[in-house]
């Protein structure tokens, strides 16, 4: 097989062998593998995969065909179209996957869309819902919402009945992120002065949360899964007895293999229907071809992007 490979901070696709699923595991053939801010931070040094992935193969998400499964797993799977989160070696023409971990990609689908779903809506889902205690009457905030996460929270606080307010830098992403259901958007500089939520979905960090934490109602919760914008904020301990507001974070790849069953399972219930009624989608912001996965990653590291950044696999 091919894989992208880190060294010494460079990215290179070199050939390795083509790895074996274990008795639980199955081995898809990647068709497209979304990038994310995780992907640059492994490059730099700063975030390596958990034990039992490749530690110079980058890439937390994929689509793609099943091609071999281990002893304890149907064959019936060989051929289907799927996806999923890993813990690392997403960007290679092959990645094994726990096969309780596969999401079934739908047939209208295309393979650059569902490359940047699992990490996107996994992510969003599980800080929303099983993390934020979402409920249909609640009033969102969703930071850095131009982005695949921010995209993917937007809708799911939508479709579930919330109301929703998309923060962004600048307004130039405004009305694409109405159409995909926020029922107002702002700036970052207008936070502040917002009426109160019930949720914020912080994927900023300290540019949003210094502000933020002002707007909260009763019981708000507030749930960090980027910080980007800054990993320090300066928390108002007086307004957190006031309001009671719960403050938590959230991450995914170091979760264990049972975490994630357990998140996939609610995605299969909830997500994957509104996926292939196309009630959801991911927003593109660019394709690459895996082996110009340097220019995707510089690409990926500027600002103004909507959507999520993919690189394509050929077969």
């Amino acid at each position: 097989m091919w894989a992208l490979t880190i060294d010494e901070k460079r990215l290179e696709v070199v050939e390795r062998d083509t790895p074996e699923p274990g008795p639980d595991d199955v081995v898809v053939a990647v068709r497209a593998a979304g990038i994310n801010a995780a992907d640059l931070m492994q490059r730099e040094g700063f975030y390596p995969a958990p034990p039992g992935f490749p530690e110079d193969v980058p890439g937390m998400e994929l689509a793609g065909l099943v091609t071999a499964v281990g002893e304890d797993v149907s064959t019936s799977l060989i051929g289907r179209r799927v996806c999923a989160i890993v813990g690392g070696g997403a960007q290679a023409t092959h990645c094994v996957v726990a096969s309780e971990h596969l999401l079934f990609v739908p047939d209208l689908v295309s393979w650059t869309e569902a490359g940047g779903f699992p990490e996107a809506f996994t992510t969003a889902f599980d800080a929303l819902v099983t993390q934020g205690h979402l409920q249909a009457s609640d009033r969102v905030l969703v930071s850095g919402a131009a982005g695949g996460v921010g995209a993917a929270g937007v809708q799911i606080a939508h479709v579930l009945g919330a109301e929703v307010v998309a923060v962004t830098r600048n307004d130039e992403h405004h009305d694409a992120l109405r159409a995909l259901g926020a029922d107002e958007t702002i700036t970052l500089d207008e936070v502040g002065s917002l009426e109160p939520v019930d949720v914020v979905l912080e994927l900023l960090g300290a540019a949003n949360l210094s502000a933020a934490q002002r707007v909260l109602r009763p019981h708000a919760r507030v749930v960090v899964i980027g910080v980007g914008a800054g990993a320090r904020v300066e928390i108002d301990l007086l307004a957190m007895m006031r309001t009671r507001f719960t403050l938590t974070g959230s991450t995914l790849r170091s979760r264990s293999r049972e975490e994630k069953s357990a998140v996939a399972s609610l995605l299969r219930q909830v997500l994957l229907p509104l996926w292939e009624s196309r009630t959801i989608s991911v927003p593109i912001a660019k394709t690459f071809d895996l082996r110009d996965a340097a220019a995707a990653y510089d690409y990926f590291g500027r600002p103004g992007k909507f959507g999520k950044v993919v690189l394509l696999v050929d077969e």
